[in-house]
C-alpha cells in the first residue's frame, strides 16, 4: 500500500486491483475552474472492472471535481481538463461529451440525490432509460422493482414527497435503468439517518457482488465507504495522499484517526491536536 502521495510527474496510477482489467483510469488530471483555479493537481486513479473503488477525502478535497470531470460535467460550471487523460472502458474520453459518455455505459448519481420531484416514482426510473427501447426499458424497470421492493410498492407516489433514504434508493434505481458499465456514486450517505445509511451502502454491495456492477462512490463516510469497497483512495487539496486495498486502510493509523475519528489510543483529540494536524500525517 502507497502511503506518501505520487510526484506530480508520475505516468501511471498505482493498480486498483492486480489482474483485473480497467473499467475508468485518470492519469495525472488536472482540473481548473475559470481558467484560474487550479482543483486537481495531477490527479491518478484507477477503478477495476467489477470492483467497488471509494475516493474519500474532506469538504473541499476535489472529490465532486473528479466524478464532473469523468461524467463530462465541468463545462457547465466553466471548468475545464487541462492536462492528463481519462480512459473509460480502453477508450479516451477526455474531450468526450457528457450524453456520449452516458451512452458509452456511464451512470452518475449526483450529490443531493435530484429525483424529479413532481413525477412519480415509475416516471422517474423511466427518464433514467431515455438511452434504450421501449422492450428493453420494461425490462430494466421490472429489475429494479426486483432489487428494490420499496420503490415497487411506491411506483405511484409521487418522488417529493418519498423521504431521503427512499429519494436515494430512487435515485441509484434511475441510474440503473440505463444499464451502466460504472456506476458513479457522489456523497450517498448525505443527510440520511444512520440506519439509512447503513441500508444505502447494503445496497451498494449487493449490487456489486450480485450483478458485477462496477462502482465508484465518492464519501465522506469513510468507514461505511471502506466497509464495502475493494479498493480506496483518499484525496486531499486535489491529489491523491494514500491508497490501499480497503481492509488495509481501515487500519491504517492515519486513517484511523484523521477519517474513522479512532486515535491510535482511542481517545479524543484535542483542539490543539486537530488544528495541527496537518503537520503531524505521515504523508504530507
Amino acid at each position: 500500500m502507497s502511503t506518501a502521495a505520487a510526484p506530480a510527474g508520475a505516468a501511471h496510477p498505482a493498480p486498483a486491483g492486480a489482474g483485473a482489467a480497467s473499467m475508468l483510469t485518470l492519469n495525472n488530471v488536472e482540473v481548473i475552474y475559470d481558467d484560474v483555479i487550479l482543483v486537481l493537481r495531477g490527479l491518478s486513479l484507477e477503478v477495476p472492472e467489477g470492483k467497488v473503488v471509494a475516493l474519500l477525502g474532506s469538504n473541499g478535497a476535489g472529490k465532486s471535481t473528479t466524478l464532473k470531470a469523468v461524467s463530462g460535467l465541468l463545462p457547465s460550471e466553466h471548468g475545464e481538463v487541462t492536462d492528463g487523460k481519462i480512459h473509460f472502458a480502453g477508450e479516451d474520453i477526455t474531450r468526450v461529451d457528457a450524453s456520449d459518455r452516458v451512452t458509452r455505459g456511464m451512470s452518475l448519481c449526483m450529490e443531493g440525490r435530484h429525483v424529479f420531484e413532481h413525477l412519480s416514482v415509475a416516471e422517474n426510473l423511466v427518464a433514467g432509460a431515455y438511452t434504450r427501447s421501449g422492450k428493453e426499458s420494461a425490462e430494466d424497470l421490472d429489475k429494479v422493482y426486483e432489487f428494490f421492493p420499496k420503490l415497487a410498492d411506491m411506483r405511484a407516489r409521487i418522488a417529493g414527497y418519498l423521504s431521503g433514504g427512499e429519494q436515494q434508493m430512487l435515485a441509484i434505481g434511475r441510474a440503473l435503468m440505463s444499464r451502466p458499465k460504472l456506476l458513479m456514486l457522489d456523497e450517498p450517505s448525505l443527510g440520511l439517518a444512520p440506519l439509512l445509511v447503513q441500508e444505502i451502502f447494503g445496497y451498494i454491495k449487493r449490487l456489486n457482488t450480485e450483478t458485477g456492477l462496477t462502482v465508484l462512490v465518492i464519501e465522506q463516510n469513510a468507514r461505511r465507504a471502506l466497509e464495502v469497497a475493494d479498493h480506496g483512495y483518499i484525496m486531499e487539496q486535489g491529489r491523491i495522499v494514500l491508497e490501499g486495498p480497503a481492509a488495509e486502510l481501515r487500519e491504517n493509523p492515519d486513517v484511523k484517526e484523521f477519517y474513522l475519528g479512532l486515535g491510535e489510543e482511542g481517545g479524543r483529540k484535542s483542539y490543539r491536536d486537530v488544528k495541527h494536524y496537518k503537520r503531524r500525517k505521515r504523508w504530507l
